[in-house]
């Protein structure tokens, strides 16, 4: 009897010692997702943009007509952003891992919008911000965009194919105002947004 208790005491330990170490592993997991944007930054397989809060603060004193109401909003979008990066990739394995990733990153956010056409889908996601209008991120997903696209794209001189995109901006972001700079830096599917 004593030692099946041993053998039970035993098993138990190993069993408690094996659920304590998952639970400390997920957020390590959580986090290693949480990199995407790093995990290929480096690759050659995709075109990387990071653009940082000294660039939008530049961008926002550009010679515009402050008396306009509407410039001054956007360009008070525009100093808010504390952050956008990108991803552009037509390699099926990083396109795969970022559907994943957002997949993933979705849990957390709340699904704006989705847009399906003909084998492409666009996906808006956001994490609420102060009101209604405004949000922290801004999270676009565009998949499978190859499908739809009649240009030819060129890239550093060579033809490329545009599979999946990711953007993702943070920040105090008016969605009021995010489809026309959407649109200004000409982002894929960011006509959708003046649909919200």
């Amino acid at each position: 009897m004593k030692s099946i208790l041993k053998l039970n005491k035993g098993t138990m330990s190993k069993r408690l010692i094996i659920f304590v170490m998952a639970i400390m592993l997920v957020p390590l997991t959580g986090m290693a997702q949480k990199n995407i944007f790093e995990k290929y930054s480096d690759s050659p397989d995709v075109t990387y943009v990071n653009i940082k809060p000294k660039m939008f603060q530049m961008i926002a004193k550009v010679g515009v007509d402050t008396s306009d109401p509407e410039a001054k909003a956007f360009m008070d979008m525009v100093k808010s952003i504390t952050s956008f990066r990108t991803i552009v990739t037509d390699n099926k394995s990083i396109s795969a891992d970022i559907s994943k990733w957002v997949k993933s990153r979705s849990s957390s956010l709340e699904e704006l919008m989705e847009v399906k056409d003909d084998g492409s889908e666009v996906k808006f996601y956001v994490k609420e911000g102060k009101d209604d209008d405004h949000v922290e991120e801004l999270l676009i997903f565009v998949n499978g965009i190859d499908k739809v696209m009649d240009e030819k794209i060129q890239i550093n001189g060579k033809e490329r194919k545009i599979e999946t995109v990711v953007v993702s901006f943070t920040g105090d972001i008016d969605l009021n105002e995010i489809s026309k700079l959407t649109e200004k830096m000409n982002i894929p599917a960011g006509e959708h947004l003046n649909k919200k």
